[in-house]
């Protein structure tokens, strides 16, 4: 059965943004959902706020920034900067195709939905599956990863991805970073969670080693400065 379309449309709004100055940074941030039905979810945890600290850092260090936040992030929203909400993985993807001009940087921290719902075993998708039904199963099929489209729709920019990491050690979490790097063309990759440990780590492309960064302001303002020289081309 095909997934649902959105219930929540949100990517119109895009359109109402305006782009005063250079150099754009886009951020994304928060989880984006998927949805059940028409008012259950499955979704990822995340509260939107390193994306929103890092929004108002690289405002403070002149850019002009828009943040595509997801709309279930409990963080306050970033404070003087363009804000656009997002619901699902697709309705990012629609809004990603839509900024009104080529931004300088982006950087990519939203916590996308791994899996899609794809079929519902015990009832009949409906607008509302009754509570009363005695088991349910879902079907999930694997969602296609948006950070490895950022290239082909940004090619002259610098690009960040994120790459959060549980069940391993740290040298293996540095590894997968350096493999996204290649895998995805990006320019720079975060890699932090439990296995890497406290702080980030912070992989530039060519990076033999990790930087290592204590907390998320520490990050942010990293994460400007490099920005910021990397554009100088310093």
């Amino acid at each position: 059965m095909a997934a649902l379309v959105c219930h929540l449309r949100v990517e119109d709004e895009i359109a109402t943004v305006e782009i005063a100055r250079m150099p754009l940074a886009l951020v994304t941030c928060g989880p984006a959902y998927e949805p059940i039905d028409k008012v259950r979810r499955i979704t990822n945890q995340s509260t939107g706020e390193l994306g929103s600290l890092l929004s108002e850092a690289l405002a403070r260090a002149n850019f002009e920034v828009l943040c595509l936040r997801g709309e279930m992030a409990v963080h306050p929203k970033p404070r003087d900067v363009n804000v656009v909400p997002f619901t699902t993985n697709a309705s990012l993807l629609t809004l990603l195709e839509r900024v009104p001009t080529q931004p300088a940087a982006v950087f990519h921290a939203a916590a996308l939905c791994d899996f899609l719902v794809h079929e519902i075993e015990g009832s009949d998708r409906e607008s509302k599956i009754s509570s009363s039904v005695s088991e349910l199963r879902l079907i999930l099929r694997p969602a296609e990863k948006l950070l490895p489209r950022l290239r082909r729709l940004f090619p002259t920019a610098i690009i960040v991805g994120w790459k959060y990491e549980l069940d391993s050690s740290r040298e293996d979490a540095v590894a997968r970073a350096l493999e996204q790097l290649d895998s995805a063309h990006t320019n720079a990759c975060v890699v932090n969670g439990t296995s890497y440990g406290a702080g980030f780590g912070f992989l530039a492309r060519g990076s033999k080693r990790a930087r290592h960064l204590e907390t998320k302001i520490e990050l942010c303002r990293f994460l400007c400065d490099w920005t910021t020289k990397t554009l100088r081309g310093l």
